[in-house]
């Protein structure tokens, strides 16, 4: 049996600024694609974080960036499961980093994330056992992060131009990083562009981890 996973999705609440979709309609619609689960992936950013909802201390209103993901928790079944993840965009930058494995209540212990920088991040990541790689590296406006500090780059993003993606895919190869899939889902019309597909099911991030760091998985690529 094959199992297909989406690895970078947005809700409207977590991702206020671009996300349009509330988590029960993007868990269904992907139960109907035939999807077994979905990371979670909102962005912790300024984008979400703005001067009205605590931009100058995203801690405060860690609650409302983490309960989209409770909501969408409500519809896992034995046949879908949902996980935690983030998006994390520093201030002055137009970066952006998918962090997987990611435990919701450490996160409601830490302080404003916005304000690390790269090798900061990933260090208190990996201090964690967490997986940190650059999302969409090759979009415009975008500069491509030492690789010492990354675990895996997205080398397949539903949102991103063919060319660029395989810049992506060639880019992680030659510093031998990790390589991953994800639609990047805002709205419907984004759905199931990505992920990957198993051979095992994947329940928790434990098994999310494991998956990822052996690559024991089929990217899924829809040009």
């Amino acid at each position: 049996m094959k199992y297909k996973y989406e690895l970078h999705t947005h809700t409207k609440y977590g991702s206020r600024q671009c996300g349009r979709t509330e988590p029960k309609d993007i868990a269904r619609m992907y139960k109907e694609k035939g999807y077994s689960g979905i990371v979670l992936t909102d962005h912790y950013s300024p984008l979400t974080f703005d001067l009205a909802h605590g931009y100058f201390n995203p801690k405060k209103f860690i609650d409302c960036y983490i309960d989209p993901y409770l909501e969408m928790k409500k519809y896992e079944d034995e046949h879908f499961s949902v996980m935690f993840g983030m998006e994390i965009r520093h201030y002055a930058t137009a970066n952006d980093y998918l962090v997987y494995g990611v435990d919701e209540n450490w996160l409601r212990k830490q302080g404003n994330l916005l304000a690390l920088w790269e090798k900061q991040m990933c260090k208190l990541m990996h201090s964690q056992g967490y997986l940190v790689y650059q999302a969409h590296p090759f979009r415009p406006a975008i500069t491509r992060c030492n690789p010492d500090y990354l675990d895996g780059i997205e080398v397949y993003n539903g949102k991103t131009p063919k060319k660029s993606n395989e810049k992506a895919e060639a880019w992680a190869k030659k510093h031998n990083k990790l390589m991953v899939s994800g639609s990047d889902f805002h709205v419907p019309k984004q759905l199931a562009r990505g992920g990957i597909i198993t051979e095992k099911p994947i329940r928790n991030n434990a098994d999310l981890l494991y998956t990822l760091k052996s690559m024991d998985f089929e990217m899924i690529k829809t040009y």
